[in-house]
């Protein structure tokens, strides 16, 4: 049975040969034998594939409802008294019902297929000494595996060699640039994004070429454990979902008690035949029951996503659309979300001061300045002008491996992103990078590496070889003993340079350091010339920027009482920098990896509250942080873009991946997908939800009073020992009428103006509150005093059943009309022109309704299926009264409510009462 390789060992740790022992392999290669056996024990270098739900078991399971399971329930009762057509309808119902549902989860959960897509499909690899082109998947401990600039690691390979090795780990560990490489062992207990002794499956070879030691493949990798976690993350209900989930528990249990009581006391009191009692209590239950609220809700919530659409939003999962009004926590990683993710010089501080560098990106566009110490405003520095700035921008062009270019009118860099700072800083000062190297040849180099922390280059100057050397600003000052002044040459004073060291590293910008010092008879360079006698130029401070737009959306989240955190793989200080410029709330300091790891959840739960920056984050710190808010009652997204967001993406009440730099990991495991990559469509995309959950509680409010009114018709005629006022095959029609008609206009009406002045709402407090509930008792009371003051007038005047059961069902479906414009509004008057007349759905909605029960009423199929009537036009003028009057009751109720909760609001500024949260 093969196994992964999850080994106790701690690779990073160990010497290369230690390594080599541990796993009985040779520094140039396994036998073909050695590798098929460990074939066959640790199986292919691949990730598990998770098993998907059948497509019958996605269809069963949407019928896992209370209400539905009722509903089936009555249309068998139904069928065995022999009203088939009844069945019939329900069932029809129910199949509505279950197909919009599972065509919503057609598309199964594909995160963990596109993570195994990340894994390099072919590898170089050295078996029995000869160099070998082998699938990725055939690769297995103890392998030796070649890298070159470019490739794509297969495994988790600890190094055995490195030449100028560079990897990009930003999908990985959210390190911003990309990490040096080297192959000596360091401590056990280094963070996984600073392990230089090791290259990670999935991570990007930037620089430099390698020979690697596979120490593990498939489930065993680091990219394999964040593919287990994603395996393991149990995925929450929406808060929609979770009220709508109670909310039906409820109202089920409330109508079967209420059905089985009305039942009862039939038979018992009024002495009416049992069966004709259950089929009064099935068409109690059927009435009551709102069938169309599932399909309305589903429809709203699919307008939301079109709307968010073409705000760049692109939602994966419907129910995603309201929780995005709910939010009150955004975790956001740094790197390519916050920021450009292009390192731009910013600073450059020369031995007579500081000068600012202007523009972001690497866009070669710019000028130089210096500030004034009475903070007037800065003047030009002109590079041609300035001997020391133009000299110090050569230097950081000469002592450059890195490249600019455009590319379709965009620029581009080719290298390190460190390096290509320096390029874009001296292509802003005119400088041509081509010209310059090609007239200042280079005769040798000493390449960057992580152990001297300093990259040195040999160039003709003025036909004199000169040493040119850039690296870490503390190792610098140890070579330096001097520093190039415009007056000449001066001794160094290594506290001056150490304050501005730490000035620029305050700011969150990384620090380097130029220096030169020519050099006599030398062709080709050793440590031993670089590190000693060099003459100091100056430091520069690079910063990868944030987004303009990003900080304006920060801004907008505070605004409506949404949290932006930020968790990165960054630095601590960098990322305070990016937080006190974005205008983060706690930026007094920021919390690390380790220090997560070292506190207990309850522990984390407390301190999450007042910290904003997270740095040095790994996968399992970031799941723990959705979590820690979570369990604090918090409604978390969190935004990302590489593999090591998918747990934390899946785990988060939404999920937000970028578009264009994220990974098709990310994608799968997000509710939501930024088209932009822009910060800011996150805010309109939770202006869009709130409108979105706005309207659908409007329309429950609307809906459920239809409802009530004819459950209650029917409660009051069993009880009173009178005729159904309605059939159960009308209420049928009434519930699926009025809710794909009316209650469908309320989902296109326009968002409150406060919407984004509003704090989140309580994902505690339930769907309707006091408030509504009482609209909807109310409002209930008014219809059911029309529909059973209708059916009785006219089951006296005309002294036909059907004709009194038609009049009670049209009074019921206008009233309805009626009170959808009432709805508009839940506290605010709607008798205005804007009020009335303001929404075309609305008006369009009440048309169509009209003309279908105008169909309803006269057309001889729909007489003899429903047991409609003809009626008269007077019986017309007296519904439109009924429903007239039912509209301005409920008016005259919002305008005594309103004057409450003025008088309340009064009290509670003036203090006398405790502050209550506005509807």
């Amino acid at each position: 049975m093969p196994r992964p390789l999850t080994p106790e060992l701690r690779w990073h740790a160990v010497t290369a040969d230690e390594a080599l022992a541990q796993l009985d392999s040779r520094a140039d290669g396994l036998s073909d034998e050695t590798a098929t056996a460990r074939y066959h024990e640790y199986g292919p270098n691949r990730l598990q594939q998770q098993a998907q739900r059948p497509w019958w078991k996605r269809l069963l399971a949407q019928l896992n409802n209370l209400l539905i399971l009722i509903l089936i329930t009555a249309g068998i009762a139904s069928l065995a008294l022999g009203h088939g057509l009844d069945a019939l309808a329900i069932v029809g119902v129910v199949t509505i019902i279950a197909l919009i549902g599972f065509i919503q989860e057609g598309k199964a959960e594909q995160a963990l297929e596109s993570i195994r897509g990340m894994l390099s499909p072919q590898a170089e690899v050295l078996r029995e000494g000869r160099r070998q082109t082998i699938p990725a998947e055939a690769l297995v401990p103890g392998d030796i595996v070649l890298l070159e600039s470019g490739d794509r690691v297969p495994a988790d390979l600890r190094l055995l060699q490195a030449n100028r090795l560079r990897t990009e780990e930003a999908a990985l560990t959210g390190e911003s640039v990309a990490v040096d490489k080297q192959t000596a062992p360091v401590d056990e207990l280094t963070d996984l994004a600073e392990r230089s002794s090791m290259a990670y499956a999935s991570t990007i070879v930037a620089q430099g070429t390698a020979l690697g030691l596979v120490v593990a493949t498939g489930a065993g990798t680091e990219i394999g454990r964040i593919s287990e976690m994603l395996r393991g993350v149990e995925k929450l209900k929406t808060p929609l979902m979770r009220q709508l989930d109670r909310a039906g528990r409820a109202l089920a249990i409330f109508i079967l008690v209420a059905a089985i009581v009305t039942a009862l006391i039939g038979a018992l009191i009024h002495d009416q035949p049992l069966n004709e009692m259950f089929l009064a209590a099935v068409g109690l239950a059927v009435a009551a029951i709102p069938e169309g609220l599932p399909a309305i809700v589903t429809i709203g919530l699919a307008l939301g996503v079109q709307a968010m659409a073409r705000r760049n939003a692109i939602i994966r999962r419907l129910p995603a659309v309201e929780t995005l009004g709910s939010i009150s926590t955004i975790f956001t990683d740094k790197t390519g979300t916050l920021t450009r993710n292009e390192m731009t010089a910013q600073a450059i501080w020369l031995p007579d001061g500081e000068i600012v560098v202007s523009g972001v990106g690497y866009a070669p566009e710019g000028h130089f300045s210096r500030l004034q110490d009475d903070d007037s405003e800065a003047e030009p520095v002109d590079p041609d002008t300035h001997p020391g700035l133009g000299h110090f921008l050569r230097v950081g062009l000469l002592c450059n491996d890195a490249e600019l270019s455009q590319e379709i009118g965009r620029w581009k860099i080719h290298g390190d992103p460190t390096e290509a700072a320096l390029v874009v800083a001296a292509a802003k000062a005119g400088l041509d990078p081509v010209a310059l190297r090609e007239a200042h040849d280079r005769h040798d180099a000493i390449p960057f590496e992580s152990e001297r922390r300093y990259m040195a280059t040999l160039n003709e100057v003025d036909g004199q070889p000169t040493l040119m050397v850039k690296g870490a600003p503390d190792r610098l000052l140890e070579m330096c003993h001097r520093v190039r002044d415009p007056e000449g040459e001066l001794e160094l004073d290594r506290q001056l340079w150490e304050e501005r060291i730490h000035s620029l590293s305050s700011r969150g910008l990384r620090v380097l350091a130029l220096a030169e010092k020519p050099i006599h008879a030398v062709n080709e360079l050793a440590e031993a010339h670089a590190e000693g006698g060099l003459l100091l130029l100056g430091l520069v401070g690079l910063l990868d920027p944030p987004r303009e737009e990003a900080i304006h959306a920060v801004e907008q989240c505070l605004s409506a009482g949404i949290r932006p955190v930020m968790i990165t793989g960054d630095h601590a200080m960098t990322a305070l920098a990016i937080a006190r410029q974005l205008g983060f709330t706690h930026t007094e300091r920021a919390l690390t990896g380790r220090e997560i790891e070292a506190m207990s959840d309850a522990e984390l739960q407390t301190c999450i509250v007042d910290v904003d920056v997270f740095a040095r984050v790994a996968p399992e710190h970031k799941l723990r942080l959705v979590s820690a808010m979570q369990a604090r009652g918090g409604i978390c997204a969190m935004t990302g873009d590489g593999v090591n967001d998918g747990p934390a993406l899946k785990r988060a009440d939404i999920g937000v991946a970028m578009g264009i730099q994220g990974t098709e990991a990310a994608k799968e495991a997000a509710e939501m997908v930024l088209a932009d990559d822009n910060f800011a469509t996150i805010v309109a995309a939770v202006e869009e939800g709130r409108k979105v959950y706005d309207n659908i509680r409007k329309t429950i409010t609307f809906l459920l009073p239809t409802n009530g009114a004819q459950g209650l018709s029917i409660m009051l005629a069993v009880l009173a020992g009178t005729q159904l006022p309605i059939s159960p095959l009308q209420a049928l029609w009434i519930n699926m009428v009025v809710a794909v008609t009316l209650g469908l206009a309320l989902a296109f009406e326009n968002g409150e103006e406060n919407l984004m002045r509003r704090r989140p709402r309580d994902p505690a407090a339930g769907l309707l509150d006091l408030f509504l509930l009482w609209r909807v008792v109310f409002v209930s009371i008014l219809l059911l005093i029309a529909v059973f003051g209708t059916f009785s007038w006219l089951l006296e005047a005309e002294g036909d059943q059907a004709v009194a059961r038609t009049g009670a069902v049209n009074v019921l479906v206008m009233g309805s009309a009626a009170y959808l414009i009432n709805s508009r509004y839940l506290l605010r008057s709607n008798l205005s022109l804007q009020g009335l007349f303001g929404s075309r759905p609305v008006w369009l909605a009440i048309g169509l309704v009209l003309l279908l029960q105008l169909a309803w009423t006269y057309l001889p199929f729909m007489q003899v299926v429903f047991g409609s009537a003809n009626l008269g036009w007077r019986h017309w003028l007296m519904m439109f009264a009924c429903s007239t009057a039912v509209f301005l009751v409920v008016e005259l109720e919002k305008r005594i409510l309103r004057a409450r909760f003025d008088a309340r609001r009064a009290q509670r500024q003036r203090g006398d009462l405790p502050h209550l949260r506005p509807h």
